[in-house]
């Protein structure tokens, strides 16, 4: 069903969302006349952040306003009319809002259906039983919703005391004017003969008394409403604090440890979209009461009356300006993380946004954001507030960076497109550490003022731990200390300690989701599958899963020490067989081709039982990204399972698996009983001449070729483990 259909059927908080969307930058009426032709472009093929891209832009608006003109011209009738000279406006108004910036028109779009399917998606899930659409929004969101109601019920109310209070004490001045005034008259009787002074002086002093006497009543009165209001104001922030509590330190922290999950494989970390709409809440309801405040101070110094307002509102005052503090550093945040594993001398990007930005009209003083590299050391000083004395541990090119506010968004971000860690600094390193266990962040700060200049803001974040390394087979141990930290970090944790061993279902879990992230499958690690890595990681011989739920892997077992009797770690061992699946065997893996995790006792025990020409496919347990063929023959003597030697990625750049499968024509069935054509066929490369064929005696296959023929991929088929499934493991 197309999304607009079903965006239609929106209610509540989520209908109100999506009008918001749509304005005079995007009018709704265009997405409800072309909605068909809208969701039909293909608005993610253009890159935002490459200028070059402009073309495809400014095609897509042409195209948009081609659209739009030729819906009104097929406009009849009478309502055809009146609707014909609005679609005529929309397509001149678009015309000349877009035209020089063709990008933000896919920019608006873009966000405009992200917004709706986002919207349309958590009303889905949300459904009732029963059927029908719900309001889209969580119990947990609709909370925050009520709250924020509430904040400006509260706001409202306020905003109307204050005016009360400011009428009153106008008109308090007004009657001392008045006092004033009357008692100057009392003074000038003196000059007066004294049967005209007795005649005028009881009027005034009664007039005097009665206006002093309303004065002292309203003076109380006054003083009165301005504690009642103070009270007023502290609830107000009680529950500012406590909505900025959740906001902050709830949902947006959930969003940052999702963030780092997604390093590992995970989901996405989802969109800000309303996260920064609950921000830019905070700040308009923090903004309206620490304006109300200020005036009320402001009334206090009009007409000073003794008592506690002053140091009430002093109190006021200062927790909104730290509230309000905490909201603008709180929500500085990396939207788009630097490379986890950064080389030196490669180009990389990242993204760093302010949530409050628009709302706080940041923008209107761009503010520039620097990035610095820094040492785990460095990191733990500066959230000690210690003085690092701007010391970084690298240089770092290109790394400034102006903050572009995008007004059709409203977000206000810097895109750091073109940083190149120029040179890295390291520290002495702990014990067995190595350079690729050693983690550094990139520091993103910036200063921007508020109010006109009123509040100036230090702003700095840190991006997840980074590894650097300096030539490219230091990745896969590199890989490894990221794997563990986004993990296992725990909120709120001293940059950047992990725990140095973890539950084994833990780090199945971590595994298995980078696993399906980096293989791009769906089919992830089954129990069996782990139960065969438990067996390796801890050189147990058990089938039981239950007897390694309690059992624990410290980082020195995952990737330090060597896995008996070899010369790597688990870890490089488990990174060579995704890195394997992942640039050749991904569709076999997905086909349920591969079993994979089967160690070689197994693999006989499985095909001994099997006819014949039964294969299966596992991954070497002595090389690194390897797989064999495991097949069951029948020997002179008695049946024997035979081992190929494992074929790495250098031997499938040369011939894929399925083509090499097909040249033995010893195997024919896949475990357990699949023909083999069936399963891999669909994967043969057509021949092209000449075809292989296989020496009966050795089954090594040869290639014959003429001098005629040289344009041809010469390759070689590998050789094969004479002997039992007892032999050397290959």
């Amino acid at each position: 069903m197309a999304v607009w259909i079903q965006a239609q059927q929106l209610q509540g908080d989520a209908l109100h969302q999506m009008q918001s969307l749509y304005g005079q930058h995007f009018p709704i009426e265009v997405r409800h006349y072309l909605s068909q032709w809208i969701e039909g472009q293909l608005w993610d093929a253009v890159d935002l952040e490459n200028p070059q891209e402009e073309f495809k832009a400014k095609r897509l608006l042409d195209s948009l306003i081609q659209e739009l003109q030729n819906k009104a011209e097929h406009q009849v009738g009478e309502d055809g009319f009146l609707l014909r000279i609005k679609l005529g406006h929309y397509a001149s108004q678009l015309k000349s809002t877009y035209d020089r910036c063709p990008l933000e028109l896919v920019r608006c779009i873009k966000h405009i259906l992200y917004t709706e399917q986002r919207l349309v998606r958590e009303a889905t899930n949300s459904s009732s039983p029963v059927g029908g659409m719900m309001d889209s929004m969580s119990q947990k969101y609709q909370q925050i919703n009520q709250a924020f109601e509430e904040l400006r019920l509260m706001t409202q109310d306020t905003e109307n005391d204050l005016r009360k209070l400011q009428h009153n004490q106008e008109y308090f001045i007004i009657q001392y004017q008045e006092s004033l005034r009357i008692q100057a008259q009392l003074t000038s009787l003196a000059t007066l003969p004294p049967a005209d002074r007795q005649l005028r002086e009881p009027a005034l002093l009664s007039k005097r008394n009665t206006v002093e006497a309303w004065l002292t009543r309203e003076a109380n009165t006054l003083q009165k409403y301005r504690l009642d209001l103070a009270e007023k104001h502290q609830k107000t922030l009680q529950l500012l604090r406590k909505q900025q509590t959740i906001i902050l330190d709830d949902e947006l922290i959930q969003w940052k440890r999702r963030q780092q999950l997604a390093g590992n494989g995970g989901p996405p970390e989802g969109g800000l979209d309303i996260l920064q709409s609950w921000c830019e809440k905070l700040a308009e309801t923090i903004w309206q009461n620490r304006q109300q405040i200020r005036r009320a101070e402001h009334l206090r110094q009009q007409l000073p009356i003794p008592g506690p307002i002053e140091e009430l509102l002093n109190e006021l005052n200062s927790t909104i300006t730290d509230i309000i503090s905490a909201l603008v550093t709180s929500t500085f945040i990396i939207e788009k993380q630097p490379p986890q594993v950064l080389k030196t001398q490669t180009k990389f990007a990242a993204t760093v946004r302010l949530l409050v930005g628009g709302k706080l009209n940041v923008h209107m003083n761009p503010p520039q954001v620097k990035a610095t590299i820094i040492s785990e050391q460095q990191a733990k000083a500066l959230l000690k507030n210690e003085n690092t004395r701007n010391e970084s541990s690298g240089e770092i090119l290109n790394n400034n960076c102006v903050m572009e506010y995008h007004q059709t968004t409203g977000t206000l971000s810097a895109h750091f497109r073109n940083m190149s860690l120029k040179r890295i600094k390291r520290s002495d390193r702990r014990g067995a550490e190595s350079v690729t266990e050693e983690k550094f962040t990139i520091l993103f700060e910036s200063q921007f003022s508020v109010g006109g200049n009123e509040l100036v803001f230090q702003v700095k974040t840190l991006s997840l731990p980074v590894v650097v390394i300096v030539h490219g087979s230091q990745d896969n141990n590199a890989t490894a200390t990221v794997l563990w930290d986004n993990a296992f970090a725990e909120p709120g944790r001293v940059p950047f300690l992990v725990p140095d061993k973890v539950l084994w279902p833990q780090l199945c879990d971590a595994i298995n989701l980078k696993y399906k992230a980096e293989v791009q499958s769906n089919r992830g690690l089954s129990e069996e599958n782990l139960v065969f890595l438990a067996q390796k990681a801890f050189s147990n011989s058990s089938n039981n899963p239950d007897d390694y739920r309690n059992m624990t892997m410290t980082w020195s077992q995952f990737n330090r020490e060597s896995l008996p009797g070899r010369n790597f770690t688990f870890w490089q061992w488990f990174d060579g067989v995704m890195e394997l699946t992942k640039k050749h065997l991904k569709p076999h893996w997905n086909d349920g081709a591969i079993l994979g995790f089967v160690n070689k006792q197994q693999a006989q025990d499985m095909l001994m039982s099997k006819p014949n020409g039964t294969f299966l496919l596992r991954f070497s347990d002595s090389e690194i990204g390897g797989i064999t063929i495991a097949w069951v023959a029948e020997n002179p003597n008695k049946r024997m399972v035979w081992n190929l030697m494992p074929y790495t990625t250098k031997d499938f750049s040369i011939r894929s698996l399925a083509d090499r499968i097909s040249d033995l024509n010893h195997l024919l069935f896949l475990y357990p009983d699949r023909p083999k054509d069936e399963v891999f066929s669909k994967y043969y490369t057509p021949p092209l001449c000449k075809q292989p064929s296989v020496c009966t005696g050795c089954l090594t296959l040869c290639w014959t070729r003429t001098e005629t023929s040289t344009w041809m991929t010469p390759w070689m088929w590998r050789g094969i483990t004479s002997g039992a499934a007892n032999s050397p493991d290959p």
